[in-house]
């Protein structure tokens, strides 16, 4: 076997590959051979069929079967004697195929490239430090007695925060005009359901007024018709509701499960659970800080074979997205440069922790594994069963390993880094505010 590599461009090689013609005329042979003895032709008795009927009737199918054999198996062999990584699958040329001549044929594919990463303790990352304040712990008791609050009907002025059922009908130059009216809608004032404009003049109106809303369609409304015109609605206020909060006691801990302890258990809990969301939002964010400044400081190719991949995975995760969310139906096929920068980015992360990986002998941890195995599971009603499913199932105990390796990898970078301590509260955070 004869190999020559050449450099197309960037991380593309092609691989010319001539194979000695007696090895595919005798693999030819012995094929017809095998197949001789299956046939059953009318006039001869089975696997009496002579060699030169065979080769007439099936010499041209099997020399083009057994040309790919060889293709496939010679180019495996070639890249490992010219110790090459493919990034993706060869795209095949039979160039030469003639019975008594060497076969010749080209492999074109892209590499691995070859990551350089520099000297960890020249990066620089911040790494946000946060505690939870007690008004922190106020605030989400506050959401939670949002969550659980009722409207009732009330005499008074309307104000922000009420629930008002209104009848409306909108006209421009004074025509009415399709979609601009609507019998007893819901709206809750102050939460912009509506066009700029339209809310105003309902703040201060009681049951029974009638308001006027003058505003303007704004340019980017979604009827093409009705962009950038000046509108009119005449308003009718039906009912106002005010929003009427539960008292935070003992019986509004029981809403949430706490059966002992009144308030200041369910504040312990729900003290605990911000905890366990913060950490999870912190270890993200110094996740993405510790990539950013990899990708900041190191330059890498990114195969096309393997950005390709990664915009196919995207694609279908949005697809899935999209179904869960039962909108999936009628998607059209979305465009892959919708994908295209992000999955470039995650597969140059991918090529750079690698090689971290590699450089610093990072191996799998078991007990990082059986954590994250065991957070995953605590969201589920039987844990145990969930640990076990995993452990017993290789294809997710696999992803959790890698999962398991990349976080590694991190805490391998940290250790290394210049890391700066930066003091920010729980709101900042979680609430991604600069």
């Amino acid at each position: 076997m004869q190999v020559s590599v050449e450099t197309t461009q960037g991380l593309e090689r092609r691989l010319t590959i001539t194979v000695p013609a007696e090895s595919v005329d005798k693999a030819v042979k012995s094929r017809l051979q095998q197949l001789a003895k299956t046939q059953r032709i009318n006039g001869f008795r089975p696997g009496k069929v002579p060699a030169s009927v065979i080769k007439k009737r099936f010499g041209s199918a099997v020399r083009q079967e057994v040309s790919g054999d060889v293709m496939q198996q010679h180019f495996y062999q070639a890249i490992m004697q010219e110790e090459l990584t493919p990034a993706g699958m060869p795209n095949f040329e039979l160039t030469k195929d003639v019975a008594g001549e060497d076969l010749e044929f080209a492999a074109t594919f892209e590499v691995y490239p070859d990551v350089v990463v520099s000297a960890l303790d020249t990066l620089e990352i911040e790494k946000p430090v946060v505690e939870i304040a007690g008004n922190d712990l106020s605030e989400m008791m506050k959401t939670l007695q949002q969550q659980h609050a009722t409207f009732k009907e009330c005499k008074r002025k309307a104000k922000k925060g009420d629930k008002l059922t209104i009848s409306f009908v909108g006209s421009i130059d004074g025509e009415e005009f399709d979609g601009g009216k609507a019998e007893d809608f819901p709206l809750e004032l102050g939460k912009s359901q509506m066009i700029p404009g339209f809310e105003e003049p309902l703040i201060g109106a009681k049951t029974g007024d009638e308001v006027i809303a003058e505003l303007t369609f704004p340019q980017d409304y979604h009827a093409e018709a009705l962009k950038g015109k000046a509108a009119s609605f005449v308003i009718t206020v039906n009912k106002v509701e005010g929003l009427n909060l539960p008292k935070i006691d003992d019986e509004f801990a029981t809403l949430f499960g706490v059966k002992e302890g009144g308030v200041e258990a369910l504040e312990a809990e729900v003290k605990k659970n911000m905890q366990r969301e913060l950490d999870q939002t912190l270890k993200t964010s110094v996740k993405e800080a510790v990539i950013d400044a990899l990708l900041a400081s190191n330059s890498v190719d990114a195969p096309k074979a393997l950005v390709d991949q990664e915009v196919n995975a995207l694609r279908e995760q949005a697809k899935q997205r999209f179904a869960q969310q039962g909108n999936g139906q009628n998607l059209p096929e979305l465009p892959a440069d919708m994908f295209t920068e992000n999955a470039k980015r995650r597969v140059a992360v991918g090529l750079l922790i690698g090689q971290i990986i590699k450089e610093n002998k990072v191996e799998v941890d078991p007990k990082r594994v059986d954590a994250l195995i065991e957070t995953t599971a605590s969201a589920y009603e039987d844990p145990t069963e969930v640990v076990e499913y995993y452990k017993n199932n290789q294809e997710l105990l696999k992803q959790i390993q890698n999962l398991a390796l990349e976080e590694q990898a991190i805490d391998t970078i940290l250790e290394k880094a210049k890391v700066k301590e930066v003091k920010k509260s729980f709101d900042e955070v979680m609430n991604k505010k600069a």
